[in-house]
């Protein structure tokens, strides 16, 4: 069974990282996606928010599990859940910079695990977390943050930041 692990913070999940585990789930027998916690990186959203986030905007997906992992490196954490393959998305140059520089240091940890590389298309290139959430708060913010995210964070969003003009 070809196993692939997917790992992000997905602080909120976006349709960019949708569109990955779309591709993932296609190209993979299982895709774990994994949310990695990093105590050194301050996310906005728990934990807990951003799985369920996830075990809902993949819900259609039934080769799809949500996992995750903590203080460890990625590569370890797919040798100890049984996956050869890690997936990665590749937006722009700095994206293609750093990834090539984490893949070799993975190979060199673990060159049992390949990672395979995904680009998504022009439309979703400029799509990040911290994208999102710098749109969140200024007048109007909500029919800007709806075609960025899927449905289920897009309701999550509306709860959580109702009334958060100024945060933008």
């Amino acid at each position: 069974m070809r196993v692939c692990v997917y790992a992000g913070s997905f602080d909120p999940v976006t349709n960019g990282h949708m569109w990955m585990i779309e591709k993932g789930a296609l190209l993979f027998d299982e895709l774990i996606v994994a949310v990695g916690t990093n105590p050194d990186k301050r996310c906005y959203y728990s934990l807990a928010e951003r799985m369920e986030l996830l075990r809902r905007s993949t819900s259609g997906f039934p080769n799809v599990r949500i996992s995750h992992f903590e203080n460890r490196f990625l590569v370890h954490y797919a040798r100890e859940v049984g996956a050869k393959f890690i997936l990665r998305g590749i937006r722009n140059e700095s994206d293609y910079a750093y990834e090539r520089a984490m893949r070799n240091i993975n190979a060199d940890l673990a060159p049992e695990v390949v990672t395979v590389f995904l680009m998504p298309p022009r439309e979703m290139a400029e799509i990040s977390s911290s994208f999102v959430r710098g749109l969140i708060g200024p007048e109007g913010w909500e029919e800007v943050v709806r075609q960025f995210v899927p449905g289920p964070a897009y309701e999550f969003l509306l709860a959580k930041h109702s009334g958060a003009a100024g945060r933008g």
